[in-house]
C-alpha cells in the first residue's frame, strides 16, 4: 500500500482544485497555517510530532497513473465524470513545488502558533491540507497525552504497549513514534521498533500461564526460555500467590547466574498489591527486582497510586494513551493566511467567525521565541515574516524552520532520540514556570484590523 499518496484527502479538496483550476487560478499562489485553537486534556501547551513525517509526505507526493485512473471513475449526481480529461491530465503533469516551514519536533506550540506554514500554488497549498492535518494532529495529540503520563510517573520509566488497542496499523505505528516523543522509555510494538529504533520491551501474556498445568511449571518453563528477559505476570490466579510462586522462580534463576528481571501486576488494587509484592520478593533476597504495573493506566490513575505509596518500579500504559482516551483529537486546522494572483502583491486573508476563538491571523505568520539561561520559554511573539525580516526582539529566535523549498528537502531531519530529548526538557521547563507571555506583532493586529473593515464595509 503507497501511503504517500495524493488521494490521501477528502473529496472537497479536489473539488475545489477542480474548480481553482476552471477559474483560471491555477497560478495563484497561497500560503497556509497549521495550529490548533485549544490545547488538550485541559493543559496550555502541546508537544509538537508528525511535522517531520508531514515534509516527508510532501516531498514525494504526486498523482500516479492507477490514482488518476480512479478520479475519472468518480461522478456527479447526474453520472457526469467529476472531473474532465483536461483537469486530470493537469494534475498528471503537475510539478509540485510546496515550500514548508516547520516548528521542530518535541518543541512546544501554544494555541495559534503555526505548527506548519505551508505556502506554493493555491491548487497544491489545497490538495495537501487533510493529509497534513491527519500526520501532525494524531502524533501532536499522543506526544502531548505522553508526556502528561510521564510527568506523572515522576521519573519511572513508562511503556507504550498500545498497538492492540490502537486505531488500526498505521494509528498504532504513529503512536508509538509520537508516545516515544513524549518520553515513553520503550514500546511493544516490534515493528515500530524495527522501523523507528525505539527500544521494544514485553514478557508473556496470562495465556502462557494457561498453557500449563500450573503456574509454577509456566514461570519455571518460562524462565528457562527467557533466562536474560525473564518478568514474570504473576495475576492470572491469585496475585499474592503468583508474586510467591515467581519470587521462588526468580531464585532459581539468579542462582543459575542470570537476572531475575521483575514480575508484572495486570489488576486489582495495584498499590496494595505492589507493596505486599515488594515485601515479598525482599524477604525473599531480591531486592533489585522491579515491579511493572499496567492495567488502563493514564495520568490520572498513575498519579493516584502513587499518592497511596505504590511500590511500582516501570508502568505500562496502553489503551488510554495510545488513543488519548479522554480526549481523542487535537482539532487542529488548516487555515489560508495570504493570497497572490500573478503578477501580484500579497492579500493577507482571515477567517471570520461568531466565535472569537475560529477567527484567524492574516500573513506568513511565525513565532518569535525568547528563553532565559536555563532554556524554559519566557516569550513568544506571532509576527508576519514578510513585514519584520527578523525577529521583533534581538533576543527572541524564529521557531519556525524552512524544512521543504521548491517540493525538495532542505533541512536535514532530527534523529528520533534528539527530538525525545528536546521534547522531555521542554515538557520539564514548561511544567515548572507559569504560562509565558504570549504576544501578537501590532503590525499583524493591524493587518487583521484593516481586513475586518474591509469586510465590515
Amino acid at each position: 500500500m503507497r501511503m504517500i499518496t495524493p488521494l490521501l484527502t477528502d473529496l472537497y479538496q479536489l473539488n475545489m482544485a477542480d474548480a481553482y483550476w476552471k477559474n483560471g487560478m491555477q497560478d495563484h499562489h497561497a500560503v497556509f497555517h497549521l495550529f490548533y485553537r485549544k490545547a488538550p486534556f485541559g493543559d496550555k501547551a502541546c508537544l509538537t510530532a508528525g511535522t517531520q513525517e508531514a515534509v516527508e509526505f510532501l516531498s514525494d507526493i504526486h498523482f500516479s497513473p492507477v490514482e488518476l485512473d480512479y478520479l475519472a471513475t468518480l461522478t456527479g449526481a447526474d453520472g457526469a465524470a467529476l472531473f474532465s480529461c483536461d483537469f486530470l491530465d493537469y494534475l498528471a503533469k503537475m510539478h509540485w513545488q510546496l515550500d514548508a516551514a516547520i516548528m521542530p519536533e518535541g518543541e512546544i506550540a501554544f494555541p495559534h502558533q503555526p505548527i506548519m506554514r505551508v505556502s506554493g500554488p493555491l491548487i497544491q497549498c489545497q490538495l495537501v491540507e487533510t493529509a497534513l492535518l491527519n500526520l501532525v494532529n494524531f502524533q501532536t495529540l499522543i506526544a502531548t497525552k505522553a508526556a502528561r503520563i510521564c510527568d506523572a510517573a515522576a521519573g519511572d520509566p513508562v511503556i507504550e504497549f498500545g498497538l492492540r488497542r490502537a486505531q488500526g496499523f498505521d494509528g498504532g505505528l504513529s503512536a508509538s513514534r509520537a508516545a516515544y516523543i513524549g518520553g515513553c522509555n520503550g514500546t511493544s510494538n516490534v515493528y515500530a521498533g524495527q522501523k523507528f529504533g525505539i527500544p521494544v520491551k514485553g514478557t508473556h501474556a496470562h495465556s502462557w500461564v494457561m498453557s500449563f498445568d500450573s503456574e509454577t511449571d509456566a514461570f519455571r518453563a518460562y524462565a528457562e526460555a527467557q533466562p536474560n528477559n525473564t518478568i514474570l505476570l504473576v495475576d492470572t490466579y491469585d496475585t499474592i500467590e503468583g508474586v510467591k510462586k515467581a519470587a521462588a522462580i526468580g531464585l532459581e534463576l539468579e542462582k543459575s547466574g542470570h537476572p531475575f528481571l521483575g514480575i508484572r501486576l495486570d489488576s486489582g488494587d495495584l498499590a496494595a498489591l505492589s507493596i505486599a509484592a515488594r515485601k515479598i520478593l525482599d524477604e525473599t533476597g531480591l531486592e533489585h527486582t522491579k515491579i511493572v504495573a499496567s492495567n488502563d493506566l493514564d495520568e490520572y490513575s498513575i498519579r493516584q497510586i502513587k499518592q497511596q505509596g505504590a511500590k511500582i518500579d516501570t508502568w505500562g500504559v496502553g489503551t488510554k494513551l495510545v488513543t488519548a482516551y479522554d480526549q481523542p483529537a487535537l482539532g487542529g486546522v488548516y487555515k489560508m493566511g495570504a493570497i497572490k494572483a500573478p503578477g501580484g502583491s500579497w492579500q493577507g486573508k482571515m477567517k471570520f467567525s461568531n466565535d472569537t476563538i475560529k477567527t484567524s491571523y492574516p500573513g506568513h505568520l511565525q513565532v518569535a521565541r525568547q528563553r532565559d539561561p536555563a532554556g524554559a520559554i519566557t516569550k513568544d511573539t506571532l509576527y508576519d515574516c514578510k513585514l519584520v525580516i527578523s525577529a521583533p526582539h534581538p533576543d527572541q529566535q524564529p521557531l519556525l524552520v524552512s524544512a521543504l523549498e521548491n517540493g525538495q528537502i532542505c533541512r536535514q531531519p532530527d534523529a528520533l532520540d534528539l527530538i525525545r530529548k528536546r521534547a522531555i526538557l521542554n515538557w520539564q521547563w514548561l511544567q515548572k514556570r507559569a504560562t509565558p507571555e504570549l504576544a501578537v506583532d501590532p503590525q499583524v493586529d493591524a493587518a487583521k484590523a484593516r481586513i475586518h473593515k474591509t469586510k465590515a464595509n
